[in-house]
């Protein structure tokens, strides 16, 4: 799985009963020891990772074994197999919206629109 928070992508991969996992990718030149995952715990593992606004491929290796993350952003036929992909958004372009609340109080005054608001 991949969650992303502003440049830091945040990778998580649930393998047990191994001793080393890393994330490898086009973003390391598929370098296997430049990201080591972190175990977590229940046969969890993590790794942050920040990483410039861009598409990016990449897989975990357990033990020497290739996994592609299926919860990523998407999916690609790579080289060596299904490579996962991860999307990190340029924040400075990125819209957030603001849904409109359902009732309003009377006592706030304030108008709620749906206008896109620029991130900073």
């Amino acid at each position: 799985m991949v969650t992303i928070e502003q440049n830091w992508v945040v990778f998580t991969f649930y393998r047990p009963g191994v001793s080393r996992v890393c994330v490898a990718g086009d973003f390391n030149g598929w370098k296997t020891g430049d990201v080591e995952m972190i175990n977590v715990g229940d046969g969890n593992w993590e790794a942050h990772v920040r990483l410039s606004p861009g598409e990016f491929r990449f897989r975990y290796c357990a033990d020497g074994e290739w996994f592609a993350d299926y919860a990523a952003c998407g999916l690609e036929m790579g080289r060596f197999g299904m490579d996962s992909i991860v999307a990190v958004p340029d924040r400075q372009l990125q819209e957030i919206y603001e849904p409109i609340p359902e009732e309003i109080p009377e006592e706030v005054g304030v108008e709620f629109s749906a206008e896109p608001v620029l991130a900073m």
